[in-house]
């Protein structure tokens, strides 16, 4: 799934995002109230996980200026707050769930299933670009009648990669999505799993769908003649 995270709280943030990627979840994290609107009306997520308590905007504004807006992504509220009324407000809000912190995580990602089960949207069961196909349902990955062998987290790189198609995707993005926001800039994990994915992507007389943009990071698809 790709779920967007609004947490101010930035190590609770960067667990949320370090867990949920490595369950083969495409994570975005957005730190107040305001980006975290922009984020969800601009982008395509599956979940929405989004605390109460934010700067410029708090969880229960935007969950209401969400659902005004007619966008019915699925919400799960996280807060400290633990009274009867404000799990009500956030329900009224237009949450899907209410979680209070703190939470296990186990719980959390059932919570997250439970939600996207009863999206009353029908969700979008496969990505395809060219003729790669990802089925979200099963995770398995195909170009043409040729089916690709993937580990969860090269899934989860050629999903982000793949729901970005025909974007500039910067080794930021890539670092921010799906690896600690702490790792060593220096690292050259991005480039071993670009380089992995080209393998299997690519097999004689395939055209290449991952292009590198110098200097400026990489863009997936076919290239326009």
């Amino acid at each position: 799934m790709k779920i967007l995270v609004v947490e101010d709280d930035a190590s609770l943030a960067d667990v949320l995002r370090r867990g949920l990627a490595e369950s083969g979840h495409v994570v975005d994290v957005e730190r107040d109230g305001a980006a975290g609107e922009r984020a969800a009306r601009a982008g395509t997520y599956d979940a929405l996980l989004l605390d109460v308590m934010l700067p410029r905007k708090d969880g229960f504004a935007v969950a209401r200026a969400l659902r005004d807006a007619g966008i019915t992504t699925p919400i799960l509220m996280l807060t400290a707050r633990d009274t009867v009324a404000d799990t009500v407000a956030g329900l009224d809000a237009g949450a899907d769930d209410y979680l209070r912190k703190p939470f296990v995580f186990d719980e959390l990602e059932a919570r997250l299933r439970s939600i996207t089960r009863r999206d009353p949207v029908p969700a979008r069961e496969e990505l395809r670009v060219a003729d790669l196909v990802m089925d979200l349902r099963t995770r398995t990955v195909a170009r043409g009648a040729r089916p690709i062998a993937l580990s969860a987290r090269e899934t989860a790189f050629l999903e982000y990669l793949m729901r970005n198609a025909g974007r500039l995707v910067t080794r930021r993005m890539l670092e921010d999505a799906l690896w600690e926001r702490d790792r060593d800039t220096e690292s050259n994990v991005i480039e071993v799993y670009v380089r992995r994915l080209r393998l299997k992507l690519n097999a004689p007389g395939e055209a290449p769908l991952i292009h590198t943009v110098r200097g400026a990071g990489y863009r997936f698809g076919e290239e326009s003649a």
